[in-house]
């Protein structure tokens, strides 16, 4: 497609001066670049597609850089990218050393600030308001937060806070009816009941509009805002986001610009907080993906006329998924819990298998693990399936709620490792170090789908905390580990040389031990605590080389390195980690190679010594 209007578009400047039929055109042109490009190199689609209209709304109203738009889950902020001055190159989306999936201020000024994560919006949003306030700066800060994203707690925090005193501080409610799986919970009820009362809604909308056309009608507006009166509550009534000292204004039609910029620009008037309630639909503009968002969340490449043809192929979290089902048959107290991952972690079937033993908590990972706390103290069997980069937001209730307690939860850490072109903030990079730095976990790494359901197997009667960590995607071709149920194997006689390394790269090391013909391979299977056995092999060789798929610091590694030290061990030990860095995105394979946690890598390093 020729874009007419879109290879034009340069900074948002230029976006304001389109006139109507231009934006219909943009609009248009936006979403066939989506498309184009997430078909070739994988991404967010349906997400996207759904806040084509709402994103040239904000930035025609607001001043981008010097109003700070901030995307809640910044994975929705393609047609940000687009407007802002990225179009000739956001061909390289998600491709190595190319444009972030996510917003990142590495890219442009125009990304104020990282956003991988969701429900952290309205909290940074307010602070960069707050700042611009007390230091004179101009311009001012707005968040969009999706209905999925707004059942975490933090974004419940953030409106308490800034709703309890009186600014121009403006918030974008995107409501789609999605997270990634459909929304559950008593605030998606709540926003249902909101948007089912359209007569109401459409005539307050237009009342809105109409006082706004004359000083005389804004006058009125604001004193029916400010009052307390009968016909105030009579026209506008109260809601909870009113409870909490916003302004509320909607629902409204996500794709319409104009009514967007509408009430968009009544809410800047205010003088106190606003939220603007938008609707929007996910996956518009595409039939596959308006027919099954969840599907065209994440996709991989496709074609666009056939649409992704993804099977659910089997995989490390269709294998758990399928292997606690059948943990749950032959015990009654097996219960598996999810913030807000249904699908993405492998337990759509056992949430209709086992209605009442699911619980998706929402976007609530910190609530989730003390939930799975009080679930175990009552007696079941508490498995929490969960991202280990979202896993990162529950480390105080790992540690108060869990740990101290010695609660017996099952924590089933997918995504673990390099995840691949979602970047430095989804990579599973750090929950070794601080699973294992917290006193009373038992962490195990399983190196294929055998080893997965041999651990759960095992896990299921601990009584202890336990975490199972495995990669995203499938077991390699030469994963060639069966379950034996010890706490480490022993691969190959090297006489010198060692390597030790756990999880997915194990399958690496096996090669390169497999090649040498004098290196001696550990594979770790419950990585940590170690047993006085483990260090007594290891004390045997004279050259150990670690090699971890994750951070350096706090490290499998370090730590074992630690405890040679203090069996003085007098040969040499060398760590082959991200060191002190984030991982940025690009294809998992590459990413490996650049760690040296590859099989070439491998034998380079040893054959190099």
């Amino acid at each position: 497609m020729e874009y007419k209007i879109l290879n034009k578009v340069t900074s948002p400047a230029d976006v304001k001066k389109l006139n109507k039929n231009e934006i219909k055109i943009l609009c248009d042109e936006i979403r066939d670049c989506l498309i184009s490009t997430v078909s070739k190199n994988g991404g967010h689609l349906a997400s996207n597609l759904g806040v084509v209209e709402l994103t040239v709304a904000l930035h025609r109203v607001f001043n981008s850089p010097t109003d700070a738009i901030i995307f809640d889950v910044g994975h929705q902020s393609y047609t940000h990218k687009l407007l802002t001055g990225r179009f000739k190159d956001f061909s390289t989306l998600r491709t190595e050393n190319g444009i972030s999936g996510f917003m990142s201020p590495e890219e442009s000024e125009h990304d104020y600030c990282i956003s991988g994560h969701s429900s952290s919006s309205v909290s940074v949003a307010y602070g960069i308001y707050k700042a611009k306030a007390l230091s004179g700066e101009e311009g001012t800060a707005v968040a969009v937060i999706g209905d999925g994203a707004i059942t975490g707690g933090m974004a419940y925090e953030a409106l308490n806070n800034a709703g309890a005193n009186k600014s121009k501080f403006v918030v974008v409610l995107n409501d789609n009816k999605m997270s990634i799986s459909k929304n559950v919970g008593a605030m998606a009820r709540y926003l249902n009941r909101i948007r089912s009362k359209k007569s109401y809604h459409s005539f307050k909308n237009r009342l809105n509009v109409f006082l706004g056309k004359t000083k005389f009608g804004r006058l009125i507006r604001r004193k029916l805002f400010s009052s307390k009166t009968m016909l105030k509550n009579a026209i506008y009534h109260s809601n909870i986001f009113e409870g909490l000292g916003f302004n509320y204004f909607g629902p409204v039609d996500g794709h319409d610009v104009k009514a967007v910029e509408n009430l968009l620009n009544i809410a800047v008037e205010q003088n106190r907080p606003s939220l603007v309630h938008v609707v929007t639909v996910k996956g518009k503009g595409y039939q596959f993906a308006e027919a099954n968002p969840n599907k065209y969340h994440g996709v991989a490449s496709f074609d666009i006329d056939e649409g992704t043809n993804q099977q659910q192929t089997e995989d490390y979290s269709s294998v758990f998924g399928k292997k606690l089902c059948e943990l749950a048959k032959e015990n009654k107290n097996v219960c598996a819990v999810t913030a807000a991952m249904t699908s993405g972690t492998g337990l759509s079937e056992f949430s209709i298998t086992f209605k009442e033993r699911f619980f998706d908590v929402g976007i609530a990972e910190e609530h989730a693990v003390a939930f799975c706390g009080g679930l175990a103290k009552g007696g079941q069997k508490p498995f929490f399936a969960v991202y280990s980069s979202f896993l990162q937001r529950a480390y105080d209730q790992l540690v108060h709620d869990i740990a101290i307690a010695k609660l017996p939860i099952k924590l089933c850490v997918d995504r673990a490792g390099i995840v691949g072109e979602d970047g430095q903030t989804h990579q599973g990079m750090f929950d070794v170090s601080f699973l294992t730095s917290i006193p009373g976990f038992t962490v195990y790494s399983p190196a294929s789908y055998s080893e997965l359901r041999g651990v759960m197997d095992e896990i299921l009667n601990d009584n202890t905390p336990v975490a199972v960590r495995y990669p995203r995607g499938k077991q390699g071709e030469n994963a060639v580990f069966g379950y034996t149920g010890k706490e480490f194997d022993t691969f190959f006689a090297g006489k010198e040389n060692l390597i030790i390394t756990y999880g997915r790269i194990s399958a690496n090391a096996y090669a390169a031990a497999q090649k040498d013909g004098n290196i001696t391979f550990i594979k770790l299977n419950k990585i940590y605590p170690f047993s006085k056995t483990l260090i007594e092999n290891v004390m045997q060789y004279k050259k150990v080389f670690i090699f971890e798929e994750g951070i350096c610091e706090g490290s499998v590694a370090e730590k074992l390195s630690t405890k040679l030290l203090e069996n003085n061990f007098l040969g040499n030990v060398e760590i082959f980690a991200a060191e002190n860095t984030f991982v940025k995105h690009g294809k998992t394979e590459e990413l490996l190679k650049q760690l040296k946690l590859d099989t070439n890598s491998m034998l380079e390093i040893i054959g190099g010594r």
